[in-house]
C-alpha cells in the first residue's frame, strides 16, 4: 500500500516528509496523515462493501427460506386446479414441486455466487490490502447480485404447461418446465469445484481420417443439441456439416457435403457451427468463402448467405437474436442484426495488437446474459471480455505469453462461460480444456493436458468444445479425427 518516496509534500498538511503513497487515490502522506487516510479508507469499506453485504446476506437467507405464493405461475396452478376435478390435485401438487425445486435451483445459484463473493470480500478485509478501485468493483458487484436476486423472485424462463380439458393424459395435465436457455447455447449452470472423467468416450468419428458417414476430416466448431443430445460438427476438410445422434456408429449429413465450392448448397472448409432453435436454422462460418450462412434445419440441399466479405472463425448468439461475429483478418468482432450490411463493432477493431483495445486473431467468442464478450485471442494467448459498450477489454485469462504453465495459454481456440463467470478454454497448442474461475490469476486443467496423442486421456490439438445440459463436455479433437465425450461426475453438479 505504501512505498518510500523522499521528496513528495504531504497532500494534507504540505510537509516536505511525506514518506508514503496510497496506490488507490496516488495521492503523498505523511505517516500520521496516511494513518488517517487508512482509517477513513477502513470506514468506507464497511459502509459500502460489507454493510451492503450482510444486508444482502439477510436478503438471500429470507428468500430461501420462502417462495412468493403470488407469483403468476402459481396462481395459473391454482386456478387449473380450481376448474377440474378433485382426482387431480395429486397432478398439481407434483407440479408445484417442479416448480419449487426450479425456483430453489436459482436461489442455489446465487448463493454459489455470493459466497465467493463474500470469501473474496472478507479476504481482502482481513488482509487489509484494498484500494478505492477496490470498493467500486466490490460495490458493483454486491449491485448486481441484488438485481440478480429480484429478479430471482419472477424468473421469465419457466412456463407452465397445462393441458386443456378433453383429452386428458392424467400424466401430463399440467407440469412445470424450464425454457432452455437462449442466451447460453453452449453453456450450463456447473459448480466451480466440478471434476470430470479424464478418460474420454468416441462419440462421433475415430474411424481415421476419410469422407465415409463414419469417419471425420479435421473436425472443428461443435454444438450441443439439448433436446436430444445429437452434436453437431463442422466437419473441416469434407466442407460439410454432421449431426451424429447417441450411440450411432455414423453421422448425418445437414449442410454442404458437396464437394468444396461457393454454390448455395455448397461449403469450403467449415470452422464453426450455431444452432438457432429459435428460428430453426443452422448458422455456419464458411471461412472458405469468407461468409456466413443460414442453413435451414429440416430438409434443406442449400443455405443462404447473410454476411459476406469476412474473415470469420467464431460464432455466437444472444437472447435478442443478435449474431455475433470474429474476423481474423480485421482483428476485431462486430455484432449483426437481420437485415444489417456493415455490423456493429463490439470488440477491437483498433488494428492488429496487443493493447486492451486490440485484438490479434480472434478465434471462438461467446456471448453472456448480460451481453458482455469473451473472444479467445488467439495470437495474444489471452481471453478477452468486452462488456456492452466498451472501448477496450480485460484479460480474464492467459496475457503471459505463450506456453503451458497454468498462468498461461498457447493458442486458444473455443471459448464458454458458465453462469458463475467461470472461462472454459481450449487450449489447443498444450492439447488440454482449462477452467479460469472469475477473478483468477491461474487456471486449471479440466481433460487433457497429458500430452498431444490418440490415448483416451488426450488430445490432439483441439479445436472447439461445447457442454450439454448436464454438464459434460465434448470436445473437438481435431488431430484425432474424432469427438470426444468427457462425462462429469454426478456429485459436481
Amino acid at each position: 500500500m505504501a512505498s518510500a518516496i523522499a521528496s513528495n509534500r504531504c497532500s494534507i498538511c504540505e510537509k516536505n516528509a511525506a514518506m508514503c503513497n496510497c496506490v488507490g487515490c496516488q495521492a503523498f502522506f505523511c505517516i500520521k496523515h496516511f494513518n488517517e487516510h487508512r482509517q477513513q479508507l477502513s470506514l468506507q469499506y464497511d459502509q459500502d462493501v460489507i454493510e451492503p453485504c450482510d444486508r444482502l446476506v439477510e436478503q438471500i437467507n429470507q428468500a430461501q427460506n420462502s417462495n412468493d405464493t403470488s407469483f403468476e405461475h402459481f396462481v395459473t396452478i391454482d386456478q387449473w386446479e380450481a376448474s377440474t376435478m378433485d382426482i387431480v390435485k395429486r397432478t398439481a401438487n407434483r407440479a408445484r414441486e417442479q416448480l419449487t425445486r426450479l425456483l430453489d435451483d436459482e436461489k442455489e445459484l446465487l448463493r454459489k455466487q455470493f459466497d465467493r463473493l463474500t470469501q473474496e470480500i472478507r479476504r481482502q478485509r482481513e488482509e487489509d490490502e484494498f484500494a478505492e478501485e477496490d470498493i467500486t468493483r466490490f460495490r458493483t458487484k454486491i449491485n448486481k447480485l441484488q438485481q440478480a436476486l429480484q429478479q430471482s423472485a419472477q424468473p421469465n424462463n419457466i412456463n407452465v404447461i397445462a393441458s386443456q380439458l378433453g383429452q386428458v393424459d392424467w400424466n401430463h395435465l399440467i407440469y412445470v418446465e424450464k425454457q432452455p436457455e437462449k442466451i447460453l447455447p453452449r453453456s450450463t449452470c456447473i459448480d466451480f469445484n466440478a471434476q470430470w472423467i479424464k478418460d474420454g468416450l468416441t462419440v462421433a468419428g475415430g474411424n481415421g481420417r476419410g469422407e465415409k458417414l463414419n469417419q471425420l476430416n479435421a473436425p472443428q466448431g461443435i454444438c450441443v443439441d439439448n433436446d436430444d443430445q445429437s452434436v453437431y460438427i463442422t466437419d473441416w476438410c469434407n466442407h460439410r456439416i454432421v449431426r451424429w445422434k447417441p450411440n450411432q456408429t455414423a453421422g448425418q449429413i445437414v449442410a454442404g457435403g458437396n464437394g468444396a465450392g461457393s454454390g448455395p448448397n455448397q461449403l469450403n472448409n467449415p470452422l464453426d457451427v450455431i444452432l438457432d432453435h429459435e428460428r430453426n436454422n443452422f448458422i455456419i462460418c464458411d471461412s472458405g468463402n469468407k461468409r456466413i450462412v443460414r442453413w435451414p434445419c429440416r430438409d434443406a440441399h442449400s443455405g443462404q448467405t447473410i454476411i459476406s466479405n469476412i474473415d470469420s472463425r467464431g460464432l455466437a448468439i444472444d437472447d435478442r437474436g443478435y449474431l455475433y461475429v470474429s474476423d481474423y483478418t480485421k482483428n476485431e468482432v462486430r455484432r449483426w442484426q437481420i437485415g444489417e450490411v456493415e455490423g456493429t463493432l463490439v470488440a477491437g477493431g483498433n488494428g492488429r495488437g496487443r493493447a486492451l483495445n486490440q485484438l490479434n486473431g480472434p478465434q471462438g467468442i461467446f456471448v453472456d446474459e448480460d451481453h458482455s464478450i469473451y473472444v479467445s485471442d488467439m495470437n495474444n494467448y489471452r481471453v478477452m471480455k468486452w462488456t456492452d459498450g466498451a472501448k477496450e477489454g480485460t484479460i480474464v485469462a492467459g496475457g503471459q505469453s505463450k506456453g503451458d504453465d497454468l498462468t498461461q495459454l498457447s493458442s486458444p481456440y473455443g471459448v464458454v462461460v458458465d453462469r458463475l463467470g467461470t472461462v472454459y478454454i481450449v487450449d489447443c497448442g498444450c492439447c488440454r480444456i482449462v477452467r479460469w474461475c472469475n477473478g483468477s490469476k491461474a487456471g486449471s486443467i479440466v481433460v487433457g493436458g497429458n500430452g498431444c496423442g490418440d490415448k483416451i486421456n488426450q488430445l490432439n490439438y483441439p479445436t472447439g468444445f461445447a457442454f450439454d445440459r448436464f454438464g459434460n463436455i465434448y470436445v473437438s479433437d481435431n488431430g484425432n479425427n474424432r469427438i470426444q465425450k468427457f462425462n462429469i461426475y454426478s456429485n459436481s453438479c
